[in-house]
């Protein structure tokens, strides 16, 4: 029976991690497309193969992941497990229905944890803590900060240039930050789903907490992730690349280069697994405002940062409710 369960989770794990390739895709390329630097379709299979790419470079968030809670092992451990997958892709699937750009690292992390807490299963505070809460609160911080610090001084090099000459050379430019932007996208998120899987092979007796990553799961969780990202976002993307600023070239390069960078670090030296939504909608924000506060559309960051609140407890609680339910059929 704990093999089919185990299948199952797997299963389950590369559907969010589908749907967290579609919901994301405006990460990755609504500001090159927004800014006409690249066509959307072409805009996407970059995305898709950079995000492809991206999942093989590093298993430290994948790490961070399976360590979040601790299910116990048996077959218990997979339902948990498998809950707090079917929170995070509900949460998802209902920000992506209107539109926001939600969290879908915090939706894993908080339907794995509501899971838990749920079953009476140990959630391992200290990692969450340390490595989701924090990292939360400050990767927006720092990307808005940067945002606007790197587009002040893009300003001020540039004063003298051109305008149409240098929106001509930050449209090129935006191919290479949006490949970054991509890269760093595949970095992050098809990490996370292959730290639930390795979490439900650890549950199921298949693996040893110190064992690396079988490489079945990293180019399953690779594959899925590009698939979604090439399937789209469209309404995530009118949000992120449209209304909360009207982007131009420099801005829409400024931003996408801030995120990446952002990505990079936090994976590589903090091996957090930090929101890219936050991180570049944080960045579009920091390098709109360089225009004029106003310039930005606050009511619109506004339902977004409300989206952010609420994604870690109502992917919990979507977790939560989805375990009481599987809970009525187990032994």
């Amino acid at each position: 029976m704990e093999i089919g369960i185990i299948i199952a989770v797997v299963v389950v794990a590369l559907v969010f991690d589908y749907t967290n390739g579609f919901h994301d895709a405006a990460n990755a390329i609504a500001t090159s497309v927004s800014t006409g630097a690249l066509k959307p379709r072409v805009a996407l299979a970059m995305a898709a193969v950079m995000n492809f790419v991206g999942a093989f470079l590093g298993q430290k968030v994948a790490q961070t992941v399976s360590e979040t809670i601790d299910p116990g092992t048996g077959s218990h451990a997979l339902v948990i497990v498998m809950c707090g997958l079917l929170g995070a892709i509900t949460w998802n699937m209902i920000t992506w229905y209107y539109g926001l750009p939600s969290s879908s690292s915090h939706a894993l992390i908080g339907g794995l944890v509501g899971s838990a807490v749920a079953a009476g299963a140990t959630a391992n505070w200290g990692v969450v803590l340390e490595k989701v809460v924090i990292p939360m609160f400050l990767s927006p911080v720092v990307a808005f900060s940067l945002g606007f610090a790197v587009m002040v001084a893009i300003m001020w090099i540039f004063r003298n240039a051109n305008p149409g000459r240098a929106n001509r050379g930050f449209k090129i430019a935006q191919t290479i930050s949006a490949a970054a932007m991509a890269l760093g996208h595949g970095l992050q998120d098809a990490q996370k789903t292959m730290g639930v899987i390795f979490l439900a092979l650890l549950a199921g007796g298949y693996v040893g907490a110190d064992d690396p990553l079988p490489l079945w799961v990293i180019i399953a969780a690779a594959a899925a992730i590009s698939a979604g990202t090439y399937s789209g976002g469209w309404r995530i993307m009118r949000t992120l690349g449209r209304r909360i600023i009207h982007l131009d070239p420099p801005r829409g390069f400024a931003a996408e280069s801030v995120a990446a960078s952002v990505l990079y670090s936090t994976a590589y030296v903090f091996e957090a697994p930090i929101s890219t939504t936050h991180t570049i909608t944080s960045a579009v924000m920091g390098v709109g405002a360089t225009k004029r506060l106003s310039a930005v559309r606050w009511g619109v960051a506004k339902s977004i940062l409300t989206a952010w609140v609420l994604t870690f407890p109502a992917a919990g609680f979507a977790a939560a409710i989805c375990y009481w339910v599987a809970h009525l059929f187990l032994p």
